[in-house]
């Protein structure tokens, strides 16, 4: 089968981009991934019934043919397009419709949409969120991502010589931000302390990774709360191999701060035990998505006890997969 029967829309935020591509990965056919790059359009784009791609930004000549100056020939203005599109994020949701209309794709996206909710063949929605009227929808649990048994192996092979010295039980430490503004350094204090208070308590460890968000100051104040503990801290952006899958690979438990969909769904994907800190940092849907991961048992607000329990790892993004294989006609 020809990559050209699956596009992924590759929206350049990373966090909504990967969602399509781990579904995408778990439908085990060739794709080729359709980057995106957006102008001031973008969101006006979002308007039009029928999709637009007027929100994209200029890369070539243009066909003439519906297609804005500036767009690719070789993707947008091809004679055969994809059987199945794959798209994430309320911007690509446009460029989604459009090609839809011009190639009669099976149109599948993540996230909500806007106003053409309905237009779409399948629409990859959280539980916890209202499903949009006259729309078919798939519902998940956290955000699908490209997590899986086979790559925590290839970390763990990966990263075992090089961490370790360190002992278990290994407790991750997933650190993100504010959703405005960097993270309080007091608070990054607090957390790095108490997480290595109860890892040094079972005479383990502590592997910790910041984000984007995280921001300097927050990062510096959580090196020094995780002082009393053995550990590793990667701070993000400095040179290397980032050792984030290596970490949930190998960690015993896996704490993870209340303000990321992301890492906490990621952290879901494995079989360690999954406590969620600073609920104070979450926002709505966060807090949605905390009360539907406590509600299953696939994780536990962050007290004073780092027990494992019996949990199935969560794998929505083949979950979607099996549903569009069932409904598309993939060779």
């Amino acid at each position: 089968m020809s990559g050209e029967q699956v596009w992924v829309l590759d929206d350049p935020r990373v966090g909504t981009a990967v969602q399509a591509i781990a579904i995408a990965e778990r439908l085990g056919v060739p794709f080729r991934r359709i980057p995106l790059s957006w102008n001031w359009m973008a969101h006006v784009a979002g308007l039009a019934p029928r999709g637009s791609l007027l929100g994209l930004s200029s890369v070539g000549r243009g066909t003439g043919e519906g297609v804005p100056a500036g767009m690719p020939m070789d993707v947008f203005g091809q004679e055969k397009g994809p059987v199945l599109t794959l798209s994430s994020g309320s911007r690509s949701a446009a460029v989604a419709l459009w090609v839809k209309q011009r190639f009669g794709s099976f149109a599948v996206h993540c996230m909500r949409p806007g106003f053409q909710a309905g237009a779409f063949d399948l629409l990859v929605l959280p539980r916890h969120d209202r499903r949009p009227l006259g729309a078919r929808v798939v519902e998940v649990l956290g955000a699908p991502n490209r997590v899986t048994s086979l790559g925590l192996r290839r970390a763990k092979f990966a990263w075992s010589e090089r961490l370790g010295h360190l002992p278990q039980p290994r407790v991750a430490l997933l650190v993100g931000g504010a959703a405005r503004g960097d993270l309080s350094p007091a608070l990054a204090h607090d957390l790095g302390r108490r997480v290595a208070r109860l890892a040094a308590s079972l005479g383990g460890s502590v592997l910790a990774t910041t984000s984007r968000r995280t921001g300097h100051e927050a990062t510096e104040a959580l090196a020094s709360g995780l002082g009393s503990a053995m550990h590793v801290l990667f701070r993000w952006g400095e040179p290397g191999d980032n050792p984030y899958l290596g970490f949930l690979a190998l960690a015993d438990a896996i704490v993870v701060t209340a303000d990321s969909v992301s890492m906490i769904s990621e952290a879901c994907a494995t079989s360690a035990p999954v406590f969620i800190a600073a609920p104070q940092l979450a926002g709505p849907g966060q807090r949605r998505l905390m009360a539907s991961l406590f509600e299953d048992d696939q994780a536990r607000p962050l007290g004073r006890d780092l027990s494992p329990w019996d949990r199935t790892p969560l794998d929505e993004a083949s979950l979607v997969a099996g549903q569009i294989r069932r409904l598309c006609p993939l060779e």
